[in-house]
């Protein structure tokens, strides 16, 4: 079991992501192909996602982001950074940026005694190349097994954001709290819910971040590290049939494609979530150039919008947007 202890102000602090993460769908999703769990609902996409990357000529890329990322009570921080980092450019350059020193205490700390996999030595090294490595096959493999998923993963983080703004806003943050039964119990002050070993995180005037996630499963998630800032990934439970309610909307899609064109459907498909540029052209392959292009058409057309956000700007799709891709 999880407990997290709450001091006197940890409960004004505390946040919900308003997206997903990035890296948290990549790292969890891979889980969940070395698993069996939640069979009924996951079963159908793990034997889509296997054939697809197969056809991709992506097994062994898979099997070493696996490496990393085993179904396994740990897995290395780093490859987690984000608190709600739904834009893929942010959330690898997180992970691009670990130091050194991090990087081989994690990987040591994953393959305590046996043997380092050569890639994951020069990893452990801190090489340059072994981290833009690490970058092009999480975005390969997430091209593949988590892009396609984007709007049945939208629709679920979303109805869930909806309704903890409602417990929120009615019951305050223990009501918040209090919603996520049977995931998490709150009660006396702290947060407790399953986990596969007994652990106390205490937060000391540290703000913790709720994160929902579609490829989470049977309890939630945190970091191994109790000095990092605390994050609690949990479960978004989507139903069985979930695949075939997506196949069945993908007539929809098939018609948008045929209005925009595919790339423009596939960029207007993937910013259910902010994304920049330089993200929508790494997503669907493109150079810089042509991502803008096709960014500005559908911003003219009113199908997205865009605005700043530090130094980068980034895209979202609009109303009118989700309503033409939903068929409404």
């Amino acid at each position: 079991m999880l407990r997290i202890g709450f001091g006197t102000e940890d409960l004004n602090r505390l946040r919900v992501a308003g997206t997903g993460d990035f890296m948290w769908d990549v790292v969890l999703s891979l889980q969940l192909l070395q698993n069996r769990h939640a069979a009924l609902v996951y079963d159908p996409w793990r034997r889509r996602v296997r054939e697809a990357l197969a056809r991709a000529g992506l097994i062994r890329t898979t099997r070493a982001l696996m490496e990393l990322c085993p179904s396994a009570p740990y897995f290395p921080d780093f490859l987690t950074p984000g608190r709600g980092t739904a834009d893929p450019d942010a959330g690898l350059d997180a992970v691009l940026s670990t130091p050194g020193r991090r990087l081989r205490q994690e990987l040591t700390r994953l393959y305590g005694n046996r043997p380092v996999p050569p890639g994951a030595r020069r990893l452990a090294e801190g090489g340059r190349e072994a981290l833009r490595r690490l970058e092009t096959a999480v975005r390969r493999y997430h091209a593949v097994a988590v892009a396609p998923y984007t709007a049945a993963i939208d629709r679920a983080v979303d109805a869930d954001r909806s309704a903890r703004a409602d417990s929120a806003l009615t019951s305050g943050a223990e009501g918040l709290l209090t919603g996520y039964q049977p995931e998490l119990t709150w009660r006396d002050g702290r947060i407790e819910c399953g986990y596969p070993f007994s652990r106390t995180l205490e937060l000391h005037g540290r703000p913790l971040t709720l994160v929902p996630s579609f490829f989470c499963t049977r309890w939630p998630v945190t970091l191994a590290d109790p000095e990092l800032p605390p994050v609690l990934v949990h479960p978004l439970q989507p139903a069985p049939g979930w695949l075939a309610d997506a196949d069945r909307e993908s007539g929809s899609a098939d018609r948008l494609h045929r209005l925009l064109g595919l790339t423009r459907a596939r960029a207007l498909e993937s910013l259910g979530r902010p994304m920049s540029t330089s993200g929508i052209a790494a997503t669907l392959r493109l150079s810089p150039a042509s991502a803008s292009r096709h960014a500005a058409v559908l911003r003219e057309a009113g199908l997205i919008s865009s605005f700043r956000h530090g130094h980068r700007v980034l895209h979202r799709r609009t109303a009118l947007g989700e309503a033409l891709l939903r068929g409404v």
